[in-house]
Order: structure tokens, then sequence, then C-alpha cells
């Protein structure tokens, strides 16, 4: 007699979508493509000054840079952007965009490598002390 929790082997493709599902990796997945979706429907200059949030009840948040854009993207590329993160990245549901105004942060890995502050050039200060 078996016992009831033994429900014999299963396939590969259940156990992988389980463990995909507990992880989250559907998730990261689904938020790399709309970023991809994201970067190739805004462009290049615009990709560098926008940063996508995350999807709630179908509206995507997006920060950018300065309120120029912002007025920009949102009065006349809307709907393009939609209808091209409809296509690109069928994995998440989009049916608006709000976007508002705040800090773009630029990975670690793009903004190159760190400069050091300039120090002030100008004519030697005397000592204290060196009168002349």
């Amino acid at each position: 007699m078996s016992s009831p929790k033994f429900r014999g082997p299963k396939p590969v493709s259940d156990i992988l979508g389980e463990l995909f599902a507990t992880r989250g990796y559907g998730r990261l997945r689904a938020q790399t493509e709309l970023e991809e979706a994201w970067n190739a429907a805004v462009g290049e200059p615009g990709c560098r000054q926008t940063r996508i949030g995350e999807v709630r009840r179908g509206v995507l948040n997006v920060t950018v840079a300065h309120s120029t854009l912002l007025e920009e993207l949102a009065a006349y590329q809307k709907p393009q952007l939609l209808a091209a993160l409809r296509q690109n990245a069928p994995g998440t549901l989009v049916h608006d965009i709000r976007f508002r105004v705040g800090p773009i942060d630029v990975p670690a890995s793009a903004a190159g490598p760190k400069s050091k502050p300039k120090k002030k050039t100008g004519p030697p200060r005397p000592a204290a002390g060196d009168e002349g």
C-alpha cells in the first residue's frame, strides 16, 4: 500500500517551475525584459535619464531626471512607449505609466573610474610666522 504523500516521480519541468516560482526567478526575468524593452523604447539619451520602478496594478512607475523630460514623455511619447512595452515585454502587464522627477542612480559599473576632486591651485600662501 502506498502512502498518500508519495505521488511518484515528478517531471523536471515541474520541479524547476516550482523552484523558479519560490526563488523569484520569474520576476527577475520579467524585470530584466521590461528594462530592456524600456531602454529600447525610450532611446539612448532618454534611457540614461530615466529609471523604471515597479509595476503595481498594471501601472509602471518611472523616475526621470528633470521636469522637461517628464513633460516630453508624459505628454508626447506615452502612447508609443506603452505600445512598445506591450510588444517587447509581454511577460509584464502594463496599461499605464506614471512619471515622477527624482534622482537617477547611475550603476557603479556605468559610472566609469572615479576621479579625485581637483585641488585648488593658485599662489602659495605664506606659512604662519613667515611675514616677509
